[in-house]
């Protein structure tokens, strides 16, 4: 049963509805900032897997939408990059890079021991560590296909299909809570100024005032972001360089918004900003409510444990590591609910734990620039890299 694209918005719309009314009155989801799209998306994914089990139906959405809401999203952080900011961010994005190779290492590490504790082969814990957790649905499926074809572990696709999920749902749910919580106890503060957009107040309601030509401004900036890294896409796949088309449209949008700063070109940036918390927000979720949920079904008590191990692993090193070696301040705090989203789900749960902040505390430039090229770029080399190596060794050749 295929759902098309409109009705696909329609149902994505609902489940953050639904996300942000039940955020509003359980205290609990507030307080500890758990994105409003996995809230609902989770709902609504739910009640989809009830609708499959009971009717023997497979429920498709149509998410090409989805791709082109994250590329303008990325491309709205890149007209809000400025110069200094990228600066600031450059140490904290070398520090990252090392980071991510260690939550790697301890991803594998667990997830092999725990396989080798249940009988299993090791093979089923590198599906169960980085490569279905920080690499993600595609990674789980090109390395599972691998796995079976050449060391015959039998489902290892589905497995890593199933972990790749399990970890999207945990890094939701753990991401913003350990933000929240340095953010509290460190009584941290943003030093970012918000681009505010005007707006009137009457009762529950806001109504915003934006220009028409700043409107306009924006969505041709965003479309130039569009053309010109779609063409950028294509000529350095031509030469063998493969990129996620959203970061050549965030590259664009840095481009862009600091060559226009040059010629001292003003922009209005609060658009932009809209811009980007729309898509973002109908991109989660789009993403939470084609869950397959089913899918974990199979293998729940061994998923479990291996989540429940995998986030102890994720949480503390991101208290005692990421956050330190960062600088304690309230842009660490940010990356590292970032971190934890990115590294057990994808670096959309990233983004939308910092979102569920910035969203309460206050911006975070550095943050937005940090995950997203951690997440879209070197993290996946890395990966890729690391598992080569670990196949390498004896114990995973028999």
């Amino acid at each position: 049963m295929e759902i098309n694209t409109p009705v696909t918005v329609a149902i994505a719309i609902i489940a953050l509805w639904i996300g942000f009314h039940i955020n509003r009155r359980v205290a609990l989801l507030h307080t500890y900032n758990i994105p409003p799209a996995v809230t609902g998306g989770l709902l609504i994914s739910a009640l989809v897997a009830v609708i499959e089990a009971t009717t023997s139906r497979d429920i498709r959405f149509d998410l090409q939408l989805r791709d082109l809401l994250l590329i303008t999203f990325f491309a709205t952080i890149g007209l809000s990059a400025h110069l200094r900011q990228m600066l600031e961010g450059g140490k904290a994005l070398a520090i990252m890079l090392g980071l991510a190779i260690v939550l790697l290492i301890f991803q594998n590490l667990t997830g092999t021991l725990l396989a080798l504790v249940a009988g299993e082969s090791p093979l089923l814990g590198l599906i169960g560590g980085s490569v279905s957790l920080a690499g993600g649905h595609g990674t789980a499926i090109t390395w599972g296909q691998l796995f079976e074809e050449h060391f015959g572990l039998t489902n290892a696709s589905s497995m890593g299909m199933t972990f790749a999920t399990a970890g999207l749902i945990m890094g939701g749910l753990i991401g913003g809570p350990v933000g929240a919580w340095l953010i509290r106890r460190n009584n941290l503060h943003s030093d970012a100024a918000h681009a505010e957009i005007q707006h009137i107040e009457s009762g529950n309601k806001v109504t915003y005032i934006i220009e028409l030509n700043s409107v306009l401004t924006a969505v041709l900036l965003i479309a130039l972001c569009f053309a010109l890294g779609a063409t950028m896409y294509g000529w350095l796949s031509g030469v063998g360089v493969r990129l996620p088309a959203f970061l050549t449209a965030m590259f664009l949008g840095i481009a862009l918004t600091n060559g226009l700063e040059l010629f001292k070109v003003t922009i209005d940036h609060r658009p932009i900003q809209l811009a980007g918390d729309l898509s973002l927000q109908l991109f989660l979720g789009m993403s939470l409510i084609s869950l397959p949920l089913l899918s974990l079904q199979g293998a729940l008590g061994m998923i479990s444990v291996v989540m429940v191990m995998q986030a102890a692993v994720i949480t503390l090193l991101t208290i005692f590591v990421v956050f330190p070696l960062l600088g304690r301040d309230y842009d660490a705090a940010c990356i590292s609910a970032g971190f934890i989203g990115m590294g057990l789900g994808a670096t959309p749960i990233g983004i939308a734990n910092m979102n569920a902040l910035t969203n309460r505390f206050g911006p975070s430039p550095k943050a937005y620039l940090v995950i997203p090229l951690l997440g879209a770029f070197f993290i996946d080399i890395a990966n890729a890299t690391l598992v080569q190596l670990i196949l390498s060794l004896e114990m995973f050749q028999s």
